[in-house]
């Protein structure tokens, strides 16, 4: 096993998966970040994804790819549906995309047996997000289990933790604790439907919920607007 303790932490580019890694580094963790182009909308957040992996000093940065477009049935990934900018609404919003979580999971478990590390950091939220099903604890226990289950690490005694610790914190509190672990919110991208250069439309459902947490934290919004 590694001297020092491995953790691979998805690593969106946005705001809430940047103080994720913060939060892993500060436990002490070596942490590699992994990104997943899925063909998103918003793949400026990759670009995001790499400064804030340098700047938070991860040991290495990957970006693995898996076409989820291919499929369609999210407004993420298919440029058929519209992205919603009317506001915050209840159930489930046609922003899901299927099983993005459990793909991304998947793969972070790969590297994870790999680099035998001990732990996988997500930054899913289940109080200020927009009703996924995959962001809630139930869901984060289940893979844990899962990933117990089927892996050589894992049937080994070697077990594996899935952390998400930002699962019970309002938008506000996320912003405050990676404020003082040292994370540069400006690098971030989280709007749903950023152009090339990063740029935020400042009217869907990611940027209403980032908008709001500044507001809460107390602090500047340091985002690029488009208008």
């Amino acid at each position: 096993m590694p001297s020092q303790p491995r953790a691979v932490v998805l690593l969106s580019g946005g705001l809430d998966s940047a103080t994720c890694l913060a939060i892993a580094r500060d436990l002490g963790m070596d942490c590699y970040a992994l990104s997943v182009a899925y063909g998103q909308r918003h793949a400026a957040e990759l670009a995001a994804a790499k400064r804030v992996a340098t700047h938070l000093r991860a040991q290495e940065h990957r970006v693995a790819t898996v076409d989820l477009g291919q499929f369609g049935g999210s407004a993420l990934t298919d440029q058929g549906i519209d992205v919603p900018t009317a506001g915050v609404a209840t159930g489930i919003p046609v922003t899901y995309v299927p099983a993005r979580n459990t793909v991304m999971l998947s793969i972070a478990l790969a590297w994870a047996e790999v680099l035998e590390a001990e732990a996988i950091f997500v930054g899913v939220n289940a109080v200020d997000y927009s009703g996924y099903p995959d962001c809630r604890p139930e869901y984060i226990q289940a893979f844990e289990a899962m990933a117990n289950l089927a892996t050589k690490a894992g049937v080994e005694g070697h077990r594996l933790a899935l952390h998400a610790p930002l699962i019970h914190l309002s938008k506000g509190e996320i912003i405050r604790r990676g404020l003082a672990l040292g994370v540069d919110y400006s690098m971030t991208v989280s709007c749903y439907q950023a152009d090339s250069d990063g740029r935020a439309c400042g009217a869907c459902d990611a940027c209403r919920l980032r908008r709001a947490g500044f507001e809460a934290a107390g602090v500047s919004d340091p985002t690029l607007y488009r208008t």
